[in-house]
């Protein structure tokens, strides 16, 4: 049932013989034979493409400015580029955020060390992202290894809809569509987050989202009005305290902040502190907004069963890619749940377009560097590729300026 804040937001058995009334072979499926085995069947019927190589390449692409936090300035993006190539030579891309430069060749080189794993099968993204996770269960799914399941999902998963020649959307049966989308604001103080929240308003975006968490309440309280100031009274405001308080402390704040009228306030206490989370969105009037940090399906299940927040926000690369993302929407669409996406823009529009409940695009041109098209943005609306794949594609010169 959604609450009054979601209302705000806009076994069967197959046995088959070959038919020669039905005009075409069936396969037989054994009763014992599990889901995954079946699906493989299909081969008899159409011959699936094989998956030939991995390529991973390291970069570093600094920001367009430096990006201000509680825990620090972020200058660059440390970024891990996929290329899933097939034996036909069609090739998708995807992009892994490793968040820090320590990361990054760690991740580059755990990528690299997964493709006798995936090379020579099938390309099916669902069941190698399935068997991944098998595989790695016992190390655990998070951390590096969950980059680079989500990483080798995406690019899988563009290589499928490049073959299919349609766009990402359209392969799962959706229709391109326009995606409200907001831009982001560093811990800039009042001056600096009001100054970089009109800009993006002239750039014709309808919402924005700070970072705070400052000292006091009262420096909170004064970021958001020194926004709105500058943005006007249509914009949405959202803020994002990055996990930094207690749900108790929260609690306090938030009730102060709730004559600003925010859209939501993002992450106030740990990302898997679930039951704190809930307790904050029972307090609170403004709507709470989690899950850019939940690792996987499950984990969106817990927060989902915890009632830990009132919009989820799942990340396409620790959803464990495509394949995760889509299971965890599911389980959000089914409760009624606004999903918003974070970073990974142009995947993101492809992935709201198959989402009815499709809330906010978080926008960010922090990798448009190495891409040969980056989200197009108009009249604050996020328009996804009509091209085929997921809408990421290189530019070949930019990579080689900043190949780490």
């Amino acid at each position: 049932m959604q609450s009054k804040k979601h209302q705000a937001a806009e076994n069967g058995e197959l046995k088959c013989d070959k038919t020669q009334d039905a005009g075409f072979p069936r396969a037989e499926v054994d009763r014992k034979m599990n889901p995954t085995q079946a699906l493989d069947l299909s081969t008899n019927v159409m011959k699936m493409p094989l998956i030939r190589e991995l390529r991973v390449r390291a970069v570093r692409v600094p920001l367009p400015e430096p990006h201000r936090t509680a825990s620090g300035v972020i200058t660059e993006s440390p970024l891990v580029l996929i290329d899933a190539i097939t034996e036909q030579g069609v090739t998708g891309h995807a992009i892994v955020f490793t968040y820090t430069p320590a990361a990054l060749r760690p991740a580059a080189d755990f990528i690299a060390n997964i493709e006798p794993l995936v090379k020579g099968e099938p390309l099916a993204p669902a069941a190698i992202a399935d068997k991944l996770a098998a595989r790695f269960r016992l190390l655990g799914t998070q951390g590096l290894v969950g980059m680079a399941l989500g990483g080798i999902d995406m690019a899988l998963w563009d290589a499928l809809a490049r073959v299919h020649e349609v766009p990402l959307a359209r392969l799962f049966g959706a229709a391109a569509k326009p995606i409200p989308a907001y831009g982001a604001v560093g811990h800039d103080g009042p001056a600096g987050s009001a100054r970089t929240a009109e800009d993006w308003v002239k750039r014709g975006f309808g919402g924005v989202k700070a970072k705070i968490g400052y000292p006091t309440v009262a420096e909170d309280i004064e970021v958001v009005r020194s926004m709105r100031s500058a943005t006007g009274p249509n914009v949405a405001i959202m803020v994002d305290y990055n996990q930094c308080l207690t749900p108790a402390a929260a609690i306090q704040r938030l009730h102060a902040l709730e004559e600003c009228e925010l859209t939501w306030v993002e992450e106030p206490t740990l990302a898997h502190d679930y039951q704190g989370h809930a307790q904050i969105a029972r307090e609170i009037r403004t709507p709470i907004q989690c899950g850019e940090n939940w690792w996987g399906p499950l984990d969106m299940r817990h927060a989902l069963d915890a009632h830990a927040s009132d919009y989820v926000m799942p990340e396409v690369m620790k959803m464990y890619g495509v394949t995760g993302w889509r299971r965890g929407a599911a389980m959000a669409e089914a409760q009624g749940v606004p999903i918003s996406t974070h970073l990974w823009p142009e995947i993101s529009a492809q992935l709201l377009s198959a989402t009815p409940l499709a809330h906010w695009l978080e926008y960010a041109n922090w990798w448009n560097p190495v891409v040969a098209e980056p989200l197009r943005v108009e009249r604050g609306m996020a328009l996804p590729s009509e091209t085929p794949g997921s809408g990421v594609a290189w530019n070949e010169q930019a990579i080689a300026k900043y190949l780490a």
